[in-house]
């Protein structure tokens, strides 16, 4: 898209929905639509504005089918199929993330964007919540645009040529192990599922990414990224972990207290998320779908 064809729409008023900034990074409250209800393109139109100057947007008091929650993603594209979680038997377009009473670990419990590892990754992430804890389970967001914004101009330059590479099925994992070995030996959070082969699953993407709606530079980093491409693991090490710090500062983040009912839209080109788990002994259950995305650049 060019300079052109981007147009500043943050000063235009919101006459279909109501709209409430969430905190000073990212994030807002979308109020006056249900989402059960098809949406006339006005409304829509607003609703997506909302979502590109905001990075995350979020519904409360919804009460949503799989249907509704897959009707409503679609506005937005086609639904992306993630390559390694098994999804719902019923609706294979959603993932349900479920943590019982009786486990102790999460899933999302590192900053990251989603899908960053195939070719094309997912450009939103559609999160439903249908079961929350009494407290805890809240989810943590980064703007990745306020992070390639406090780069020096040297960083930026130096930065401006490297591509990351970015692995769904690492080693680096913090337990060493690949997701199938972590479902064998009983530290998966969700059960797993071969790719297709014709799915990729280890992506090089620029480091500094240009989101194609609004035009403005990202960086883009996550905990998939292993290393710059061309670079040894030793060399990117030092610079990956600077970025991923400088990703996730304090003034950067917004953190969202989840509701039974509450709808989150958040753009994985522009921010990272990190669900934190805080609330063992209770149940957490969400739908996940996730949208298709484009090839970075």
């Amino acid at each position: 898209m060019s300079e052109a064809q981007i147009q500043d729409t943050s000063s235009q008023a919101y006459e279909r929905i109501q709209v409430k900034r969430a905190a000073g990074a990212l994030g807002a409250e979308i109020a006056g639509v249900d989402l059960s209800k098809p949406l006339d393109d006005a409304t829509f139109g607003e609703i997506h504005r909302a979502w590109l100057e905001n990075n995350i947007i979020f519904f409360r008091d919804q009460d949503l089918t799989p249907d509704d929650h897959l009707a409503f993603a679609r506005r937005f594209g086609d639904i992306h199929i993630h390559p390694f979680n098994k999804p719902l038997d019923d609706h294979p377009e959603v993932l349900e993330i479920l943590k019982t009473e009786d486990e102790e670990r999460n899933n999302g419990g590192r900053w990251h964007t989603d899908q960053m590892y195939t070719a094309k990754p997912a450009k939103g992430t559609m999160l439903y919540a249908r079961e929350m804890p009494p407290y805890g389970g809240d989810t943590m967001f980064s703007n990745l645009y306020l992070g390639y914004e406090a780069l020096s101009d040297g960083m930026k330059a130096m930065l401006s040529g490297l591509k990351g590479i970015n692995n769904g099925d690492s080693r680096k994992h913090p337990s060493g192990l690949t997701r199938m070995e972590r479902e064998k030996a009983g530290l998966g959070t969700l059960k797993q599922v071969v790719p297709p082969p014709d799915v990729q699953t280890i992506s090089s993407h620029p480091i500094i990414r240009t989101h194609p709606e609004t035009g403005r530079k990202a960086l883009y980093v996550g905990s998939h990224t292993e290393r710059f491409d061309g670079l040894t693991d030793e060399e990117s090490a030092p610079i990956l972990s600077y970025l991923m710090e400088l990703t996730h500062r304090p003034e950067f983040t917004f953190r969202l207290r989840w509701e039974v009912g509450t709808l989150t839209l958040w753009d994985n080109r522009c921010c990272q998320h990190f669900a934190i788990n805080d609330y063992t002994g209770f149940r957490r259950r969400v739908h996940k779908v996730t949208i298709c995305g484009d090839t970075p650049f």
